[in-house]
């Protein structure tokens, strides 16, 4: 009796709460926070994107699958004595200067070569956000003004105002200059 009593509890009754509280109270974290437009989901604004384009944001490297695969989510479990992750990220850090157009000895953000825990993390800090945009705006077409104002306004601060650091939703900041640019080109038709 016990083992079906709380069969009924732990199977049924408690998922079933947790499901319409969650549905209730937090109707978009508990869907996966999709970002659909015109119908279409684009993605979740908590998993990370593969964007290798230069006009788009790219986001931190993963190692998740081939890349950015949330079914594998996972790091790559190389410790910082591994030869091969040591190349990697020299390798990494070389492209990264190369396509944003940095001279050979500059400092690169530690989230521009370096994989999350995850593989799929979604945001990068700041300093990796301002040191793409000249690189995004020329691609685009637009004023670096114009991009840098998106960054700020994408802006998060620190989680409780003391944890993690600055930071800058890829996904979100990649769409906001999508629509810039959409409207952009159709002022430029008319």
């Amino acid at each position: 009796m016990v083992t079906l009593f709380l069969a009924v509890i732990l199977c049924g009754v408690y998922p079933l709460t947790v499901w319409v509280l969650a549905q209730g109270l937090f109707p978009d974290n508990a869907n996966g926070s999709l970002v659909i437009r015109n119908g279409k989901i684009l993605g979740s604004s908590l998993i990370a994107q593969g964007f290798a384009s230069p006009e788009y944001f790219h986001p931190r490297p993963s190692t998740a699958g081939q890349g950015y695969d949330a079914t594998r989510s996972g790091g790559s479990n190389l410790g910082p004595l591994s030869r091969k992750l040591v190349e990697t990220v020299r390798q990494r850090v070389d492209e990264y200067r190369s396509e944003n157009h940095l001279p050979a000895g500059a400092m690169v953000p530690i989230d521009a070569v370096t994989a999350s825990a995850s593989g799929l993390d979604s945001h990068i800090n700041l300093t990796n956000a301002l040191i793409q945009a000249p690189r995004v705006a020329r691609a685009r077409g637009l004023i670096e003004d114009i991009v840098l104002r998106q960054i700020e306004v994408h802006s998060e601060g620190r989680d409780l105002g003391i944890l993690g650091e600055p930071r800058v939703n890829v996904l979100m900041l990649n769409l906001a200059l999508d629509r810039i640019s959409t409207r952009t080109s159709s002022k430029g038709n008319n």
